[in-house]
């Protein structure tokens, strides 16, 4: 499985994680035996939900803030998930341009989530970039 198919899967694990209130690292590969990945960069799905766990008040911090008027609960719980996968890797994995990591969740939006969430995501995504 290619690394766009992976960050795809780390996204689903992120909203399972926020739906089931349980950021426990075990829970990566529980989802992986589940559903059978044998194809994945689990290197890459590891560091990125074990960074995105151990990190998760500062990448909330940066959502809240930069979310004009915006209270992190009242954000789509799949936007949430993007939004966290995107900046585990935009602020814990330097060998993934900022640029890249903004376009995936910008598609992964588009596939997943309504129609101008991408909109919302890629805005501030931006301004949290700009601004670290």
């Amino acid at each position: 499985m290619k690394r766009k198919e992976t960050r795809e899967e780390a996204v689903k694990i992120a909203y399972s994680m926020d739906i089931n209130k349980n950021y426990d690292k075990m829970g990566i590969n529980q989802y992986v035996q589940h559903f059978e990945l044998t194809n994945i960069d689990i290197e890459y799905l590891e560091k990125t939900i074990g960074d995105m766990i151990d990190n998760l008040e500062k990448i909330d911090q940066y959502i809240e803030e930069n979310s004009k008027d915006w209270k992190i609960t009242r954000i789509a719980k799949v936007d949430l998930a993007v939004l966290r996968i995107s900046l585990s890797e935009i602020l814990y994995n330097k060998s993934i341009p900022e640029s890249v990591s903004i376009n995936e969740a910008v598609e992964i939006s588009k596939k997943y989530s309504k129609d101008d969430s991408h909109k919302f995501i890629n805005g501030l995504l931006g301004s949290i970039v700009r601004k670290v």
